[in-house]
């Protein structure tokens, strides 16, 4: 079976779609979570995602933050605009699907968080202390997190520190070690690479293959200067960061 793993598509229409259209045939999806916030599409994005083969979505800060599960003071000044314009915008619809989405879960040996196993909601996992704390966090062979829109892989190694990889397009991976991977972000990537980031697994194959690909930037931006939302969530999708 074919999973296309997907994070942070963050209210990206065009770059969702794109993804979908490079993946391929797929018969599974996992999200990991964050489908809304920052950008202009926030309803279009989860009713693309209700439609796809065998989802399993997990919750991330900006959708709980979205539906009142976060303190929005939390968030800094343009996060906080975007998720309080977006509430308004939100269908019921929408609002259904988003409250009923766990914040951590599994399927077999593979483990769902969008922040970390710890922490799922709001710890990043980009340097090797944090990862091997949260080794321990987690039952499965394999850990998911989305949340720092960075493809990543951080290999157990114990008793030394966690190794770690950063993946790039047409990467593949496989390993009978624990490991922790981020497939990077669909609508925000924040490696400097400007292309939506996801993962194809091929689980006969035991396979993880990290893809990338353009997608119309400029009719995102305009789209989210149209909405009222801050110009520059329009062109940090340029540099990718």
């Amino acid at each position: 079976m074919r999973t296309l793993v997907i994070s942070d598509v963050h209210s990206n229409l065009t770059a969702l779609e794109a993804v979908i259209a490079a993946a391929g045939q797929f018969e599974r999806v996992w999200c990991l979570g964050d489908i809304v916030g920052y950008g202009p599409d926030p309803n279009e994005c989860i009713a693309l995602i209700r439609t796809l083969p065998e989802v399993t979505s997990i919750m991330g800060n900006h959708d709980a933050a979205i539906m009142g599960f976060l303190d929005l003071n939390a968030f800094n000044d343009g996060a906080r605009l975007a998720i309080e314009q977006q509430a308004n915008m939100l269908t019921q619809e929408s609002r259904d699907f988003l409250e009923l989405l766990d914040v951590r879960t599994a399927l077999g040996e593979v483990s769902f968080a969008h922040g970390s196993p710890r922490n799922p909601i709001w710890e990043y996992m980009l340097s090797y202390s944090v990862a091997e704390a949260n080794f321990d966090a987690y039952d499965t062979q394999i850990c998911l997190f989305g949340h720092s829109h960075v493809p990543m892989i951080f290999i157990e190694n114990k008793p030394a520190k966690p190794l770690a990889l950063l993946p790039a397009h047409a990467d593949m991976w496989r390993s009978q070690k624990r490991f922790m991977l981020n497939p990077g972000s669909v609508g925000q990537p924040r490696d400097h690479n400007p292309k939506a980031s996801f993962v194809i697994y091929d689980d006969e194959e035991q396979i993880w293959q990290f893809q990338r690909v353009s997608y119309d930037i400029d009719s995102v931006a305009e789209r989210i200067i149209k909405r009222g939302l801050p110009a520059y969530f329009g062109k940090r999708l340029f540099q990718g960061d």
